[in-house]
């Protein structure tokens, strides 16, 4: 502890209150966030002779400085402690990666309601059924919804626009009320139907198209008995294919916690209105010697505070705070049930998530020991570090320029870290000011910008900073990092062998160190050319974005009585260049201020 920090008389001020504590060591790094119902008794425990596990002797071994909020509730700690969590990411925390929002299937609020693919906040208008586990899972349940109900999917600037039924009603994947070939009555019947479906009343729903069939039979209305038929046909096959036991309209999520080589997999399965969706794995990070009920708990925690939670949770393991789920009731408004020794096609389902579980976990340290084998390979090359917690930080970014013929020009920049790709880390990088094709002046620019960062406090230093060219560029390189007095020893240069051949590649340095050829066996030479890799691909793919944009643009701009607020007027109209391309010449005209000479003119030039 330091001088100024007199431990006994810090726990003796403690209050007896809810609040959040931060373990901080000497270099003010935050090692640790918890909650606690009483500060005073939380705090005070981890400083007794002994300790719950050796990570806790470890981390208080560290800790020169302790840190609390007071909070009015142990349900408003629990929300701090959750983010500080996913602010500060401290080492000795179970960190359950922040992804993206789950995705959602949306009805919208129209007259004649839409289906879609969404992410977001569900606080607008229309109903949202989820979340699903992944993407797949919610457009497949679209394509359900198409094949039974025949909703439509199109935006609402091509419905508007509409002159003729699309493609989708030609192949009868939608009932085309965008020309009125249904009435507004009748495709809100099948919406009413579909949100029928999705709330797990399809049973109920495949009687009653099977009575308004009989209904219309006997009416001798038998084009519409006939659409009836196939409308249930679809429903009845689409039923017989559910993989999964429906259990009336549960809503249940299933979290299964499995542990193997040091690592944890914590797999949940979602099933929503009866109908299993999928399941989503989860590699926390920090788990160290937690048992599988605090891993549980984190997640829960992590988890619920951020995404709906069911009325019925299945889990694998007993969560150790009985508290947890009352305390993310109050946050959430959402008191969950938690069934621990599950019966029936629960307990199939737990047994399946389990399962999962263990085949993702056993799948991950396959492919983690071939990447951390990979990383290995390179720091023993570029003689770094190589002990466990070394190469598990290993911070490699790979620099690229991407253009044509000097038009577009942007530089990438990828990040290699935790002996896996980071495309959250990703970077772009637009270039201006210099000669159309001088590859070194751009580098020169994005080094400039990206470590000029680094150089102020603002940013981390990563370990190797690698460039994708040869002696030239390095040189560059170099210089950039002499002006901002930074260690050169991180550059290595990727220069192509002859022939440009791949396995070839020489890493070439500035330190005064030979240059290395690794060998097309290599694992180090595998890992540099998988980053080099990815870098070009990303610096390609956004210059050929920039370059369609700047093209589609300046198309429009050439053709003549087409403004600036004309333009305006017609990307926002169809959504976009494709679909003013896509427009026919009615269509256009429909645009205020476009005359039937106007349209046809922009018609004829974008064909």
């Amino acid at each position: 502890m330091p001088d100024d920090f007199n431990l006994k008389s810090f726990l003796a001020e403690l209050p007896n209150l809810p609040g959040v504590y931060r373990h901080i060591d000497a270099q003010g790094e935050v090692l640790y966030v918890g909650k606690a119902r009483d500060l005073k008794r939380r705090v005070a425990s981890y400083f007794q002779k002994t300790h719950s596990s050796p990570r806790i002797t470890h981390m208080v071994a560290r800790v020169v400085r302790l840190e609390v909020t007071v909070t009015r509730s142990e349900a408003e700690a629990l929300l701090l402690e959750n983010n500080l969590i996913k602010r500060l990411k401290p080492r000795y925390n179970i960190i359950f990666r922040d992804d993206k929002s789950y995705p959602y299937l949306m009805l919208s609020g129209h007259e004649t309601p839409r289906i879609a693919y969404y992410r977001g906040s569900t606080s607008g208008k229309g109903r949202y059924f989820g979340p699903y586990p992944n993407a797949w899972a919610v457009r497949e349940t679209i394509q359900i919804l198409q094949r039974v109900f025949r909703l439509r999917t199109c935006e609402d600037s091509v419905y508007a626009n509409r002159s003729r039924p699309c493609l989708l009603y030609q192949i009868g994947r939608c009932s085309a009320p965008c020309v009125d070939l249904i009435s507004a009555e009748a495709y809100q019947a099948d919406v009413d139907r579909a949100v029928r479906f999705l709330d797990g009343q399809a049973t109920q729903v495949l009687r009653d198209i099977e009575q308004r069939m009989h209904d219309a039979s006997a009416a001798l209305d038998f084009e519409q008995a006939a659409a009836l038929r196939d409308q249930m046909g679809a429903l009845a096959k689409v039923l017989q294919q559910q993989s999964m036991e429906k259990v009336g309209n549960d809503d249940v999520d299933v979290i299964a916690v499995a542990s193997a080589g040091g690592r944890v997999c914590v797999n949940l399965a979602m099933i929503r209105g009866g109908r299993h969706l999928g399941d989503k794995p989860f590699f926390p990070t920090h788990t160290h010697d937690d048992s599988a009920g605090d891993v549980l708990a984190a997640f829960v925690a992590q988890h619920y505070l951020d995404t709906g939670m069911p009325p019925v949770l299945v889990c694998s393991h007993p969560l150790p705070d009985p508290d947890l789920i009352g305390l993310l009731a109050e946050q959430t408004g959402v008191k969950a049930r938690v069934l621990i020794k599950p019966q029936g096609v629960r307990k199939t389902w737990l047994e399946q998530a389990t399962k999962n579980a263990e085949l993702a976990l056993a799948r991950l340290l396959s492919e983690s020991s071939a990447r951390a084998a990979r990383t290995l390979a390179l720091a023993t090359a570029l003689e770094l570090d190589t002990d466990e917690a070394a190469l598990d930080a290993l911070h490699i970014e790979c620099f690229d320029i991407s253009h044509t013929s000097g038009e577009a020009t942007q530089a990438s920049c990828v990040v290699y870290q935790h002996h896996a790709m980071q495309p959250s880390l990703y970077r772009r990088y637009n270039i201006a000011g210099i000669t159309p094709g001088d590859d070194y002046a751009a580098m020169r620019q994005v080094l400039t910008r990206r470590f000029a960062r680094v150089a102020d406090g603002l940013a981390d230093m990563p370990s190797v900073v690698l460039i994708d060219g040869g002696k030239g560029q390095v040189e560059v390189a170099r210089q950039v990092f002499v002006e901002l007095g930074l260690d050169t020893r991180s550059i290595v240069g990727v220069a192509k062998g002859e022939g440009r051949k791949v396995g070839l590649e020489t890493l070439v340095f500035v330190d005064g160190r030979p240059p290395v050829a690794l060998g097309i066996e290599s694992a180090a030479l595998m890992l540099v050319a998988q980053i080099r890799d990815e870098a070009h691909r990303f610096a390609i793919t956004g210059m050929r974005a920039q370059r369609a944009k700047a093209r589609n643009v300046s198309r429009l701009e050439e053709i003549e009585g087409v403004g600036a607020r004309t333009r305006q007027k017609l990307l926002a109209r169809f959504g976009g260049f494709s679909g003013v391309v896509d427009a026919s010449i009615d269509d256009l005209r429909s645009v205020d201020g476009i005359s039937a000479q106007l349209a046809e003119r922009i018609y004829l030039a974008l064909r």
